[in-house]
């Protein structure tokens, strides 16, 4: 019963709830479903499931654990009951949950196989999220310095920081300082000023700042010269906050340490900060006292009283047109509320009239000395535990969050302040600061022992954490401020630290990738028409064949390690892999279930695998740097999870491979040949485990300078060499074939090969028509190579090389696997660039596995064809090659052959004709003939009319200009003709009466 606590969320990552999406799906989603139909795990919901285990257990109740795939067919029908789904689906799921093909499985597993389904397809979706820091962050030291209060970055690409003693400092992007200033001087026989806070006012280029003295000075943001400052404020201001509220208007808010929001609203205040500067200078400052700034009429004061504790964070937001402010006390933790007067209704009349009857303008809290506190419906209160020390709000996502001393990050809906609707617990200090990135849909939140961690809003789960180990950030923070440009965090502590988000490069819509590591293996699944992949990075991704969508994946195979090799095993419903851990492990790959651990004693890197049966048993056979055949017995009675091997043959003990070997492939029913790095290759026979023949190019010399061979061996007489071909020859009529000794082979029947690369480049991969006639060849740079070798050196040696059918460039790096399905006629090529490609036989460009568009394999009008990829295109290695260029032939002598074999084309014409006469052809024959043609009368209609008007095009030779061509007219000088209006209708048409009326006055004034 353990699947049912995570099935509800995993359906929800597969996207649907079948049992509530029904009713919720117009027409042309579910004509969308129909053309798509989804695979059965995506349609089943919990009710569907308690129906199906029902089911089960009346059919273990008749005495059947074990169903068929007919019974189960008609489990799934009647449990599901909604349309759309086929037998050929279910039969499909049936596949995939019997993994043993015994045709027959139990409850247990199938909620095994569903569980698995959903565990990794949510695990999947959390990879999809990964973000991360780029550590440790970068550093600079401030020596003997008070702390910074608050950090904004300018449009520039600057850092302006203030701290407590009133110095100011601006730093480049890179954390260099440009330069800094102290603002004010320590006074003889008094306490220093100290700064609570500061903002910008960018639209007048000046910055405010407040002072524990109860001040708001306003500097020139420029020259940093004192422009003039409000002295006399009834409280000490600790948060400062600034907003634009007109062309030249503004508000200017602060919070104090008696839990008030304070409000300035000025107007004109161009005029009115010029007016302040000709106040008498204080401390060599202009300075006006709040009482004779809110005389002016541009001037409005408003006090609220809003918390019973003093300010811990205040802003004011023009989205929502309300003021956000928080504080320690529990009551009134976060209030969100209106910032001029009341927005009650009868509440406004009432002080309209007691207004209108003193014969006073309207100007509300005027009186700077006494707060006032909103009514109920002005504001919203929001009770948190151990109150708020930061918050954050976000428009797009209607949503605040909140934390403070108890260590919880709350998210809350502003309209609902009765219960948050998500809690991320996870710091272990109290929260310093938050904020919400819009782009990324991220939460970033900063506690007060230096951690910082990255939040999803969607998942509620914490995706990275970067503690002061590892960020190397020392001393309490004091100041945080996120840049959604460069997406950086930029902390203030000790020093000054930046820490850079990992932004993985926005992939261009002409760079697709498959994998976001070097893709080593591939292998088709002719049982689920699917295609398996795997990378550097242990990922495993499945692909659909017929249209190259992802269907599955999982990760972490092989920890990680990367994964070097795959197989399947004779079913095609297990994966058997092989890592550089030096195991093998054998996969459900449609879920990710690992089913068994083949492990061997020296864990050495496993090159290779492959699946065989000899001796009625079957077995998998591995090879790599331990430099031994590892043979592991494939047996569904074996319940230990953990395998080792069988014991090494004698002969491979004593007379094996001295080096590492590197690929392994079999010759049915009893031939085994493996390659080691030294260029050796043993053939084996199976049955008795001696050694067949060994194999060793004579010609070693040839593979000096990265030139290499093509060699063709008979294994009938004892490794007998019916072929081997230089590089340097030639292979057909515009290519030169060069390769080092290739470190695979292919088998074919009783012939083995090695053949060679177009760009003097090493060998990759390859691959052999069933039929033996055609060879694949790849090499590291990507190109791919055809061979015909129908009948060749099968019949004795051979003295020409093989002959090159076809080739083209599949990939710009190496291609490490090549899968030809020849049941669909079409290859699958891997690359260490992390793209896996689908091409034709004949090398046509299908598509890449994990584009955007999906392709039908039996449509050619679908595939990418006749285009290319556009890496290959762009690519140097990727133009045609001249014999000039790729045999050093001079141009003089490549033309002189030219014009030699001319010559002799024309002498043998000559000797063909040698009394041939010259006939001679007038204009009347040439006029008689193009009568006597009657091609114009077949033309269609509509192609003699496009003929006709190309034909009767007139000329153009320029012409006149556009204003050349505009025609003229007299302008006619006719009398105005003033008639009598008609004022019958004008009492029925209030629009015809308004008219007359005008026109009576008119006349009126004129007479």
């Amino acid at each position: 019963m353990r699947i049912f606590a995570n099935w509800e969320r995993g359906c929800t990552f597969l996207g649907w709830k079948w049992a509530e999406r029904v009713g919720e799906l117009s027409g042309a989603d579910l004509c969308y479903c129909v053309a798509n139909p989804l695979v059965i795990e995506q349609q089943v919901s919990l009710e569907h499931l308690r129906s199906i285990q029902a089911a089960f257990e009346e059919f273990e109740n008749t005495g059947r654990k074990y169903l068929d795939v007919e019974a189960f067919k008609k489990i799934m029908k009647n449990c599901l009951g909604f349309h759309g789904v086929h037998d050929d689906q279910i039969e499909e799921l049936f596949r995939k949950i019997d993994y043993s093909a015994n045709e027959q499985i139990d409850w247990d597993e199938f909620c095994t196989y569903m569980q698995l389904k959903y565990k990794e397809v949510e695990e999947s979706h959390t990879r999809s999220k990964r973000i991360s820091f780029s550590l440790p962050a970068t550093i600079r030291e401030l020596l003997h310095a008070e702390q910074i209060l608050r950090i904004y970055f300018t449009p520039d690409n600057t850092f302006i920081m203030m701290r407590e003693d009133g110095i100011i400092s601006f730093w480049s992007a890179e954390l260099k300082l440009k330069r800094s200033r102290k603002l004010f001087e320590r006074p003889v026989g008094r306490k220093p000023k100290w700064i609570t806070d500061f903002t910008i006012m960018s639209q007048y280029n000046k910055f405010i700042l407040t002072t524990g003295d109860r001040e708001i000075q306003i500097y020139e943001l420029s020259t940093l010269e004192p422009y003039c400052q409000i002295a006399g404020l009834e409280t000490g201001p600790l948060q400062l906050d600034y907003c634009s509220t007109g062309e030249d208007d503004c508000m200017i808010l602060y919070g104090d340490d008696q839990g008030c929001v304070n409000i300035l609203l000025l107007k004109s205040v161009g005029e009115t900060l010029r007016t302040w500067k000709k106040w008498p200078k204080v401390d060599n400052l202009p300075s006006i006292s709040v009482e004779n700034a809110i005389l002016s009429p541009n001037v409005t004061c408003i006090r609220w009283k809003v918390h019973e504790d003093w300010v811990t964070q205040m802003k004011y937001y023009d989205s929502i047109r309300a003021i956000i402010s928080s504080s320690n006390h529990e009551a009134s933790a976060l209030v969100i509320g209106c910032t001029t007067g009341t927005t009650n209704l009868e509440r406004q009349m009432k002080e309209l009239k007691e207004c209108w009857k003193e014969g006073k303008g309207v100007k509300c809290h005027s009186v700077p000395g006494i707060p006032q506190k909103r009514l109920e419906c002005d504001q919203s209160v929001f009770r948190v535990h151990k109150g708020v020390k930061t918050f954050d709000f976000c428009k797009k996502n209607n949503m605040i969050v909140t934390g403070g001393m108890d260590r919880i990050v709350r998210m809350w809906n502003p309209y609902v302040p009765g219960k948050p609707t998500g809690l991320l617990r996870g710091h272990l200090a109290p929260i310093f600061f938050l904020y919400i990135s819009t782009d990324d849909n991220k939460l970033f939140s900063v506690s007060t022992d230096n951690t910082v961690k990255i939040w999803d809003i969607e998942d509620q789960s914490c995706l990275y954490t970067a503690n002061s180990k590892v960020s190397r950030i020392k001393g309490d923070v004091s100041a945080c401020h996120y840049v959604p440009g460069t997406k950086a965090l930029c902390i203030a502590a000790d020093g000054i630290a930046l820490l850079h988000l990992r932004i993985q490069p926005v992939p261009k819509p002409y760079n697709i990738s498959s994998h976001n590591e070097p893709v080593l293996c591939c292998k088709y699944s002719n049982e689920f028409r699917q295609v398996t992949t795997c990378s550097e990075g242990s990922v495993i991704k499945v692909w659909d064949l017929d249209t190259g969508n992802l269907t599955f994946e999982f990760s972490g195979a092989h920890g990680d390690c990367a994964i070097c090799c795959m197989t399947f095993d004779d079913s095609g419903r297990r994966l058997i892999t092989g890592g550089r851990d030096g195991c093998l492990k054998i996969w459900n790959h449609n879920n990710g279930h690992c089913l068994r651990i083949l492990k061997k004693e020296r864990c050495g890197e496993i090159c290779d695998c492959i699946y065989v049966e000899m001796h009625k048993h079957k077995y998998v056979l591995a090879v790599g740097w331990d430099r031994r055949i590892n043979i592991y017995c494939d047996s569904f009675s074996d319940h230990h999870h953990t395998q080792f091997p069988e014991p090494h043959w004698q002969d491979d003990l004593k007379r094996g491979h001295k080096d590492d070997i590197l690929c392994i492939a079999q010759c049915p029913p009893t031939l085994l040949a493996t390659s080691s790095y030294d260029g050796e290759i043993i053939v084996w026979n199976m049955i008795s485990g001696h050694s067949y023949c060994r194999l060793q190019n004579p010609q070693t010399a040839v593979w000096r300078d990265g030139e290499g061979s093509l060699a063709f061996w008979n294994l009938f007489h004892g490794g007998q060499l019916f072929g081997i071909f230089p590089a340097t020859q030639s292979y057909s009529t515009n290519a030169a074939l060069t390769s080092e000794l290739p470190s695979e082979f292919c088998s074919l029947g009783t012939r083995l090969l090695k053949p060679v690369s177009k760009v003097k480049s090493q060998l990759s991969s390859l691959a052999v028509s069933n039929d033996d006639s055609l060879l694949y060849v790849a090499d590291c740079v990507g190109y791919i190579y055809v061979y015909g070798i129908k009948d060749f050196a099968v019949h004795g040696v051979e003295v020409d090389p093989p002959r090159v059918v076809n080739y083209w460039r599949a990939h710009i790096s190496g291609v490490t696997c090549m899968e030809l399905i020849e049941e669909e006629k079409v290859m699958v090529t891997s690359s260490v660039e992390g793209t896996v490609r689908l091409w034709s036989v004949d090398g046509e460009f299908i598509g890449t596995f994990g584009q955007p568009q999906p392709w039908e394999i039996y449509a050619p009008a679908s595939w990418k064809h006749p285009m290319v990829p556009y890496e290959i295109l762009i690519d140097p290695l990727s133009m045609p090659i001249h014999p000039v260029l790729e045999e050093g032939i001079p141009v003089i002598q490549l033309i002189s052959s030219k014009q030699s074999e001319e010559e002799i084309k024309n002498t043998e014409s000559k000797d063909l004709h040698p009394n041939s006469l010259k006939v001679f052809i007038s204009d009347d024959d040439i006029n008689e003939e193009i009568k006597k043609m009657t091609f114009q009368n077949n033309l269609g209609k509509r192609l003699r009319h496009e003929r006709y008007q190309s034909l009767n095009k007139p000329l153009n030779h320029g012409g006149p200009f556009a204003y050349h061509t505009l025609k003229c007219f007299d302008i006619s000088n006719a009398p105005i003709a003033c008639e009598k209006p008609d004022i019958s209708a004008a009492k029925t048409d209030p629009f015809l009466t308004i008219c007359f009326k005008e026109s009576t006055v008119d006349l009126s004034a004129s007479t």
